[in-house]
């Protein structure tokens, strides 16, 4: 049987990629995205891939992509945290707002999404979760405390995703990248997209870890396109 891996974010940037690659090595989609009409023409093969409609910050949308894909597919072995956001939150200018935006779609919304899809991949026996963090979830470098917030929360997730699921076979990964070539990345770095980390090698690099057998579960993924000494 064919596994069916549940993706967030997956309309552009890595969830996209992830999504390219996972359909290359035999997976089924089901796809999250605020508006499933841009992926028509992109996955037009409907008997793999199912795009539904997501909205992260309204608490009922996971229950629904869950149900919807439980409906069509039958099952969830892999869920990919992809959807998030990046603006700029100071400690002295940030607002409440831009806060409580960052917390609900970084943190808040991969929480519900795990929540709803919980019970399925406890079914699978070999159930895997990815939670796309990034390297400002392990060190603080610029005065954007509320991305870093979040992205730090979405790591003590993770880890208690591996807590609460091992026993049923379920592994989960932070995967904490630096730059990545995508519009979000280019929109806030003055580095060469060129010399930042492809989104396509990352996925692979998620592909891969999410292949991997129980035995050989890997918590954090530490992804570098830049020498740090913290690493």
């Amino acid at each position: 049987m064919e596994k069916v891996a549940l993706i967030s974010g997956a309309s552009r940037g890595i969830g996209l990629a992830v999504a390219h690659e996972l359909l290359a090595r035999g997976y089924r989609l089901s796809l999250g995205v605020r508006n499933p009409a841009v992926l028509q023409t992109v996955f037009p093969d409907r008997t793999r891939v199912l795009l539904q409609r997501y909205e992260a910050r309204d608490t009922e949308s996971p229950k629904a992509w869950v149900a919807a894909t439980l409906a069509n597919f039958g099952r969830i072995d892999v869920l990919v945290n992809s959807a998030g956001i990046c603006k700029h939150v100071g400690l002295e200018e940030g607002s409440e707002e831009l806060l409580e935006e960052t917390l609900d779609i970084n943190v808040k919304a991969p929480y519900r999404l795990l929540q709803a899809a919980f019970p399925a991949l406890k079914v699978s026996g070999e159930g895997r979760v990815i939670n796309l963090s990034s390297l400002s979830g392990k060190r603080v470098r610029n005065l954007n405390v509320g991305y870093q917030m979040s992205k730090h929360a979405l790591i003590a997730l993770n880890h208690g995703v591996r807590r609460a699921g091992w026993e049923f076979g379920i592994r989960a990964t932070a995967v904490c990248p630096g730059y990545v070539n995508t519009e979000l990345a280019t929109a806030i770095s003055d580095m060469p997209p060129a010399e930042m980390t492809s989104a396509e090698d990352l996925a692979a690099l998620i592909a891969h870890t999410i292949a991997l057998p129980n035995t050989a579960s890997v918590a954090e993924l530490l992804v570098n396109c830049a020498y740090e000494n913290l690493m």
